[in-house]
């Protein structure tokens, strides 16, 4: 076995895969190991030693036609991979370039091989990781030598990739001297030479300066409160990257104001939130409340429905659940969920450990929206403005009550707080930390579970409900969870 100890880098790599290759040495019989620095891997610029009784190595081919010819892809997928942390890696690409030279020219147009797949893995994780280093650098103006000015920036990438990132900052502000510190491994440009150096610390880098406020101010600007979907956020934009970002400074304000810039926005294309608001009185107390909506005629609703289906439970309870709407049974008893979607519920309650007495249960919308079916009335999903004309008494609901979690029962409620396009199936049974309560959750409502169109889905979804109000359950007794 030969042991092949290089420096983390294409270039290290290249010159000692072309010397292994001049000795037709196969792929399991070599050893590769990482480095911490330039120069210390013996086989950094040179051939690799033989083992213990081997043959001398081979000379290092200096004439081009003795070097072994790898397609332009190769190099280019090389170039990326190398850069990747897997410790895996350099044994990947030589097993590949042994292959093309040995037999198989055409392996990488084999997307199905195994290797190749896993390559191309490694290269697009790296590629992504060069696309976020441009996204999520931010320079701090610092005074340079002279008397001039430098700009400093600090980042955390994922991978060893300040080199194949470098460059699109030289491209860019070209006439700025600049430099980029990561962990790894430095990039600093004068305006004439990009050169690299060690990495550094994060305290090599200034914290902020008179420029941050206006990242801050841009952010402010361009943000949209009706589009919040923290999930896709964090998955484009991740935590470790947010104290690097100054504009994220002020997202806690910006999550907890998207409701009422929401409110604001559409109030002012419809006029359905100042109309709903005449009808909340001052007091938050219940039973003043589900008297005053007894009488709201804020949006068109109210004409055909039986009457409000105000919300009910505890006043100091520290459980709510919101619903969509009334049912057909809800609109004429007056009670939220007793229906079909009711039973389910309570059951799925009890399964989870969870007494519907110490719960307060209430629905985004207090009318019963409904389509004509001959003798029966079917449920019709609430538009935008119709949740809007709603919404001041669901926040009264949730001022009086002052839960410590609410778990909101169907896309519909969900958006009745967030506004924009919540969507249950890609944040269902996440646990998100609110203005509205301590612990903020979506699951499936009820409802969904009896359209479900076949008996292992209806079972699947109910377990993931049941699973998702235990979860609730949970965060009341104060247990650990994934808070976001």
């Amino acid at each position: 076995m030969i042991r092949a100890p290089i420096a983390p880098t294409f270039e290290a790599f290249r010159d000692a895969a072309r010397a292994l290759l001049a000795r037709g040495t196969p792929p399991e019989d070599v050893l590769w190991e990482d480095v911490a620095a330039e120069g210390q891997g013996v086989l950094f610029g040179a051939a690799p030693a033989a083992p213990a009784g081997a043959a001398p190595a081979a000379p290092a081919a200096s004439d081009d036609a003795q070097r072994p010819r790898v397609p332009a892809a190769y190099m280019r997928l090389a170039t990326a991979v190398a850069c990747h942390r897997d410790a895996a890696r350099f044994a990947l690409l030589y097993r590949a370039l042994f292959r093309l030279t040995h037999g198989e020219p055409y392996l990488l147009e084999l997307a199905a091989d195994p290797d190749v797949a896993r390559l191309r893995a490694l290269e697009q994780a790296v590629r992504r990781d060069v696309h976020k280093l441009h996204a999520f650098v931010r320079f701090r103006r610092v005074e340079g030598e002279g008397g001039g000015e430098r700009y400093v920036a600090w980042y955390r990438p994922d991978h060893r990739i300040v080199r194949l990132g470098a460059p699109f900052f030289e491209r860019r502000f070209p006439s700025m001297a600049w430099s980029i510190l990561t962990p790894d491994e430095s990039a600093h440009w004068d305006g004439a030479e990009l050169r690299y150096g060690p990495g550094l610390p994060r305290d090599a880098a200034p914290r902020e300066d008179e420029l941050e406020e206006l990242f801050r101010t841009y952010y402010r600007a361009i943000y949209n409160p009706a589009r919040v979907n923290l999930r896709a956020m964090r998955a484009e934009m991740p935590v470790k990257h947010w104290s690097a970002l100054p504009e994220l400074s002020v997202m806690s304000e910006l999550v907890r104001d998207a409701a009422s810039r929401v409110d604001a926005m559409q109030a002012g294309r419809s006029g359905a939130a100042s109309a709903a608001e005449t009808y909340v009185p001052g007091s938050r107390a219940l039973p003043v409340l589900r008297e005053a909506a007894a009488s709201c005629q804020a949006c068109a609703l109210c004409e055909r429905a039986t009457q409000t289906v105000f919300g009910e439970g505890p006043a100091d309870a520290a459980l709510m659940l919101v619903g969509e709407q009334p049912g057909d049974e809800e609109d004429l008893c007056g009670r939220p969920f007793v229906g079909p979607a009711g039973r389910v519920l309570d059951e799925a309650l009890a399964g989870a450990g969870l007494s519907r007495g110490g719960i307060y249960v209430t629905n985004a919308v207090k009318h019963f929206k409904w389509e004509p079916r001959g003798e029966r009335r079917l449920h019709a999903r609430p538009v935008g403005p119709e949740i809007q004309a709603c919404r001041a008494w669901l926040q009264a609901e949730v001022e009086a009550v002052r839960p410590r979690v609410i778990v909101c029962l169907g896309a519909t409620a969900a958006r009745s707080f967030l506004g924009g396009r919540f969507s249950v199936t890609q944040s269902r049974g996440q646990v998100f930390k609110t203005p509205w309560a301590e612990s903020w959750m979506a699951t499936y409502h009820p409802a969904a579970l009896l359209r479900m169109p076949d008996e292992a889905a209806r079972a699947a979804a109910r377990a993931h409900f049941q699973a998702d109000l235990a979860q609730a359950a949970s965060l009341l007794a104060g247990e650990e969870h994934g808070s976001r």
